[in-house]
């Protein structure tokens, strides 16, 4: 027996440092603002889900995504707002929850978290954790976070937290508990967890070509199957950029894409990545979703069967893209690409995850 998932569309940001129109990196304080009118914008253009990514640096100046998200629901009403990801390992699963409750509550049930163990490591020394214990600190703290959804008292032992006797978290959820996925970028120990846990899969697809991760799908339905879970959603989470054209859309980002990753690859022990490699990302078999709306819209539609998923976020923006092309971007792929999705499988056939 198969269960079909309904096709869900979102979109989600690093809150990459803004940028004004004379190419001048604007405050950390004005990325926030307009990062609340991003996720404004995505609801007005049909999406269904707006997500923040956790990171604590000059470039992503995000730290506290639930404090944006809390704002953007006072000016929404139906989208779907949650974390993408956040990096469970070095925080601690009480407050996640009860940040996120509470969240869940203000927005009248939209919140939903999607949890990692951190590609991006820079809040482990940040808040004192060992990265020796990377392994240990996700998987004991996604056991407790899985307890507390649960409801009622919660009593939990382990080894990097005190331990909880019937504590009594609060706030209560209304309904049973907020939707909860673990974002996987590499590691099928996570893809286990998730299952193990019932939780939704994200496949976290920054490079490569999406097809490395149908064993992933494959792993997670055996897993599924195996800790004797009912279905759970598979979900794809990449970047990307659109514009009236392929054309224009690649001379958008490349300057960005390249001045980023050089940064970034100075602490990660990456090359400085070439123009080749730019467009074989950008190209069919890539990671990134960038071109015109019906260029992305073709290559989602081609992606998401092929990985057994039913739902698609696109990571938008890069450190240095002004927010006009920003804003662009959102509003064509809520107005544009989603519904050419949406209609390119319709006439395929039968829903991707069935």
């Amino acid at each position: 027996m198969t269960t079909a998932f309904p096709l869900t569309f979102g979109v989600d940001t690093f809150g990459d440092l803004a940028f004004g129109a004379d190419e001048k990196p604007l405050s950390q304080a004005e990325t926030i603002r307009r990062v609340v009118d991003e996720g404004v914008l995505s609801e007005e253009v049909g999406l269904e889900f707006f997500g923040i990514g956790e990171h604590h640096t000059n470039d992503w100046p995000m730290p506290a995504g639930d404090v944006v998200l809390a704002a953007i629901a006072s000016r929404t009403a139906n989208i779907h707002l949650g974390s993408a990801v956040l990096v469970l390992s070095s925080d601690d699963p009480v407050r996640v929850f009860q940040r996120y409750s509470t969240l869940h509550a203000i927005s009248g049930g939209r919140a939903e978290v999607i949890l990692g163990r951190g590609s991006s490591i820079e809040s482990f020394p940040l808040f004192g954790y060992d990265l020796a214990d990377y392994e240990t600190l996700f998987e004991e703290k996604t056991q407790l976070f899985a307890e507390l959804l649960k409801g009622g008292p919660v009593s939990w032992q382990g080894t990097t937290r005190p331990a909880l006797r019937d504590a009594n978290v609060v706030p209560h959820l209304e309904a049973g508990p907020f939707p909860v996925w673990i974002g996987v970028g590499g590691s099928p120990e996570s893809v286990v967890r998730a299952a193990r846990y019932g939780f939704g899969l994200m496949l976290a697809i920054i490079g490569g070509p999406p097809s490395r991760f149908v064993p992933f799908s494959e792993l997670f339905a055996a897993a599924l199957d195996k800790y004797d879970q009912p279905p759970r959603p598979v979900g794809v989470h990449a970047p990307g950029h659109i514009a009236g054209t392929d054309e224009e859309a690649r001379d958008e980002l490349w300057p960005h894409y390249r001045d980023v990753l050089t940064r970034v690859g100075r602490t990660r022990g990456w090359p400085p990545p070439s123009k080749d490699q730019f467009l074989r990302e950008t190209g069919p078999e890539g990671a990134w979703h960038v071109g015109s709306p019906d260029s992305v819209a073709r290559k989602i539609a081609a992606n998401l069967p092929a990985l057994g998923a039913s739902r698609f976020d696109l990571k938008y923006g890069m450190v240095g893209l002004p927010h006009e092309a920003i804003m662009r971007t959102i509003e064509l792929y809520g107005t544009k690409v989603v519904p050419l999705v949406r209609e390119i499988l319709a006439d395929a056939g039968p829903d991707p995850a069935a």
